[in-house]
């Protein structure tokens, strides 16, 4: 029997590396197995954050790919701010190397007001030409689109107005709710058209799918219709050759992107009493960074006394990065401390389960992230500023760790496979596309 064919309008593809990357790879990854043949389309040349080679041993052979041009103003952007030609610009206002300044604040008031939906604005027309053109002599059963950044869902509506071809709409993260939307600075105008555009992709898409249940729930206050869950999640393969050694200090690991909201300030309080009052703990303590780290994190560590403990490797690609993390005594997962927090639940909280390792959530012990590891019995939660229980939990943590017995007996997580999430992808795929 014949596969059905998919459009994936996707920013992210390899060589992109960092988290945008991983859902869309690992979904294209197994939906042969389910019946359906994937055809990506992507921007050419495509300006990004990171650059990762290694995922590309995760592309299925023989896929299709379609390219359309992109002009993304990133190098204004740059000149604009004083920045280096060759350095990459970051998302979710993450800045390694210094305090932004007025220049930094003028350029985010030009990308909420001017660039909308996102810088990628300009992707939107050449795509939906070439892909309009490409469909005249090329099927396809369904088209998904996946954002931020959301002009992709600005290329599936046009492409779907014309075509009328069942669309799956698919939201990593929020779009006018996301974290940082009150720091773009937006005017009514602006505010109105952001929103306007959102509710549209919300309508018309044929199917919506997002990463987490309170996420669901706030895209159900701007539209009433159904919503369906399917979480990030780990890819067995990327686990099977992982060193089993452990780390020789008591190490506590934060992997991916740190940015200021996720700057962890009750745990670097928590580190810093524990080492004042116990020189062994401090001996024994080593805070490790894998990925890029906001300059406010390592200022708050300086402040904590606790910057002769870091390690901090920066940007490692995916497969390197797992093999550290699963090295280390602790996982630390920090939340953005935003309104939203309930509901994220970043794709490196599943690749944690799959290490074993006891997992540390700074956020909310309400969202959907606490229940996550709750059920899973894979670690602990503490609120921001619950300060005792960070204690609590590391002195607990600390004390297994010295007897030899810090082991996590966590239950079942094969539902948070990437091929069971695949699974449940194609069967709303068979839906739309009946």
């Amino acid at each position: 029997m014949a596969k059905k064919r998919v459009l994936i309008i996707t920013y992210y593809w390899p060589p992109s590396g960092g988290a945008g990357v991983q859902r869309w790879l690992k979904f294209v990854k197994y939906l042969r197995d389910f019946g359906w043949e994937p055809i990506i389309f992507k921007p050419n040349k495509a300006e990004y954050p990171e650059l990762d080679y290694s995922l590309e041993k995760d592309i299925p052979e023989g896929i299709e790919v379609v390219e359309s041009d992109i002009w993304e103003p990133y190098h204004l952007y740059k000149a604009f701010t004083g920045r280096k030609k060759d350095e990459k610009v970051q998302a979710g206002f993450l800045n390694e190397g210094k305090k932004p300044g007025k220049l930094e604040k003028v350029a985010t008031w030009l990308r909420g007001n001017i660039f909308i939906p996102d810088a990628r604005k300009f992707w939107i027309k050449p795509g939906v030409k070439k892909l309009n053109h490409w469909l005249q002599s090329n099927s396809v059963d369904a088209i998904v689109s996946t954002g931020p950044p959301h002009s992709a869902h600005l290329i599936a509506l046009k492409v779907k107005q014309k075509h009328n071809i069942p669309w799956l709409a698919d939201f990593r993260d929020p779009w006018t709710q996301i974290d940082f939307y009150d720091k773009l600075m937006l005017s009514k105008k602006a505010d109105k058209k952001h929103k306007k555009l959102e509710k549209s992709v919300l309508e018309n898409a044929d199917a919506i799918t997002t990463v987490s249940n309170h996420c669901a729930l706030g895209l159900n206050e701007i539209v009433s219709r159904k919503i369906q869950v399917i979480t990030n999640g780990f890819d067995t393969s990327d686990f099977e050759n992982i060193n089993p050694s452990s780390d020789k200090k008591f190490s506590i690991t934060h992997l991916g992107s740190m940015n200021p909201d996720r700057n962890a300030l009750v745990l670097w309080r928590a580190l810093a009493a524990l080492a004042k009052n116990d020189e062994e703990f401090k001996n024994d303590l080593e805070i490790k960074f894998i990925g890029k780290t906001d300059f406010a994190v390592f200022e708050a560590l300086k402040q904590n006394d606790l910057e002769s403990h870091v390690t901090n490797y920066k940007y490692l690609p995916h497969d390197e990065a797992i093999e550290k993390a699963a090295q280390s005594s602790v996982l630390l997962l920090a939340l953005n401390n935003t309104p939203n927090v309930k509901g994220i639940a970043p794709g490196k909280l599943y690749e944690y389960l799959a290490l074993k390792r006891p997992i540390l959530c700074i956020g909310s012990e309400n969202g959907d992230a606490a229940e996550i590891i709750e059920n899973a019995k894979a670690g602990k939660t503490a609120d921001f500023d619950n300060l005792s229980k960070v204690k609590e939990i590391i002195r607990g943590w600390y004390t297994q760790y010295k007897s030899g017995d810090l082991e996590l007996k966590s239950e079942s997580i094969d539902i948070y496979s990437r091929k069971s999430l695949t699974k449940k992808l194609s069967g709303i795929l068979d839906g739309i596309a009946e």
